[in-house]
């Protein structure tokens, strides 16, 4: 994964200027091996078969299929259930509580449920059948598999409404939906579920996907859906929130739209039942979901149980994640050279950001007598720079410097002198180094030297 310090340099691109694909290639490798037999619930609403078209958004699955990625496909349908509603002059009805708005289906409706239902599944099934030369298709042999896994039972009478032959989902047939995975099939689920006794509900496409990610413990629960993303004060889209977050956010803001709000109920449910993260995308744009994925800042929000960036200091597990970060900036002469023995040896004085389970910075901390340490090895990968990421690491070096008592840091830097300047660093010279080491300075790489008083 190319890499680079907090300040900009080369990258991938320019050092392969004809092919940069192998840039690209090299910074999602490490989500791919990541991602690898995991199991992702993808829930799509049905707005999107009608905004962008069904055929990008299959053959992107089909490439995550590919990379050993489980995935199981959930979609809605009603948009879909209002054309045929309209085509049999059949008006729509429903009913709102606190919380959610449900369809009254009747018989005449759910025959309409049925139909769109039916027919988009069969536009799913195809798209997956599709096998051209020369598109991302071609080879793939990708079955998928659907099936009454879901046992519903119904909403009843609520507030003196009765739903009808609208559902809940009571119970997801994990065992077999599993065992289709291992079977390495894409299993296909409708919003459709059926009682014990035979009767058909007609289902909210996200309580689906939830009680299925649920069932699962699902890696990933990801929704495109109409709605809009949460915005913070300054009315930036919020890109990260953790289950407390979002729980002080609704409690802040009751206007919010109540499908969103009935999307964010339910997917703090699946993050409670287990489910690792919940992300929420645009359903009208194009390759959101590749860019979600394999992209640091992605395109939507991602809900977690608890933050989803972890800062903490350095085990063993992490040697070769820090090698990947360092190496290229040790051949620029950027950093000075570290092997991987001398990582290795010194792991414990370093602390790493991790996001989502992949690392993206390391920075350590080396005491020296009478109160002084030292900041080495500050690496920030280039795709996250300016997100912060390298002010971060310099606040827990100087975090853990003052726990270990130590009063003042010094950094020694060939080129990014102006980000630790910014950061209340001063000039100083060879001279201010501790003796031990000053005894150690290369004079070869001239390094720039600044201190900091903690």
């Amino acid at each position: 994964m190319p890499t680079n310090a907090p300040n900009p340099g080369s990258n991938a691109e320019e050092s392969s200027p004809n092919f940069p694909f192998v840039g690209w290639l090299r910074d999602v490798a490490p989500y791919i091996h990541s991602f690898r037999e995991k199991t992702f619930v993808i829930a799509f609403a049905g707005e999107l078969a009608q905004e962008i078209g069904l055929e990008n958004l299959i053959e992107d699955i089909a490439m995550l299929h590919a990379m050993g990625m489980r995935i199981v496909l959930v979609h809605g349908i009603r948009p879909q259930i209002e054309e045929q509603l309209m085509l049999r002059n059949i008006k729509s009805q429903f009913g709102q509580s606190a919380m959610h708005t449900y369809r009254i289906t009747d018989a005449a409706a759910l025959e309409c449920v049925k139909e769109a239902a039916g027919e988009l599944r069969l536009d799913i099934e195809a798209a997956f059948s599709r096998g051209l030369p020369n598109t991302p298709m071609a080879g793939s042999r990708i079955s998928v598999i659907s099936g009454n896994f879901i046992t519903a039972m119904p909403v009843g009478v609520v507030e003196g409404i009765d739903y009808i032959h609208t559902g809940l989902v009571r119970k997801v047939d994990s065992t077999s939906i599993k065992l289709s995975l291992d079977s390495n099939k894409i299993v296909l689920l409708s919003p459709l579920g059926f009682s014990p006794t035979g009767q058909a509900f007609n289902l909210a496409f996200e309580d689906v996907a939830a009680s299925t990610a649920a069932a699962l413990k699902a890696d990933k629960l990801i929704f495109l859906s109409p709605y809009a993303g949460l915005k913070d004060e300054e009315g930036d889209f919020i890109t990260e929130l953790s289950m407390p977050q979002l729980q002080e956010y609704v409690a802040q803001h009751h206007e919010l739209d109540l499908g969103m709000k009935s999307l964010l109920n339910i997917s703090g449910r699946a993050i409670r039942a287990g489910v690792s993260r919940v992300h929420f995308l645009p359903c009208n744009q194009d390759g959101a979901l590749l860019e979600e994925l394999f992209t640091h800042d992605g395109i939507g929000m991602m809900l977690a149980s608890s933050d989803i960036e972890n800062l903490r200091e350095a085990n063993q597990d992490d040697v070769g994640g820090i090698l990947q970060l360092t190496s290229p900036l040790e051949e620029e002469g950027i950093l000075a050279a570290r092997g991987q023995d001398v990582i290795e040896r010194d792991i414990q004085r370093f602390s790493v950001i991790e996001h989502d389970r992949v690392l993206f910075g390391c920075a350590a901390l080396f005491p020296f007598p009478n109160g002084v340490g030292e900041l080495a090895c500050l690496a920030v990968d280039p795709d996250v720079q300016g997100s912060g990421d390298g002010e971060r690491l310099l606040k827990r070096v100087e975090m853990r410097a003052k726990r270990e008592g130590i009063k003042k840091l010094f950094v020694l830097t060939t080129r990014t002198e102006h980000w630790f300047l910014k950061r209340g660093f001063k000039r100083a010279s060879v001279d201010d180094l501790p003796d031990e080491r000053k005894q150690i300075y290369n004079w070869d790489r001239k390094s720039m030297v600044l201190t900091k008083d903690l």
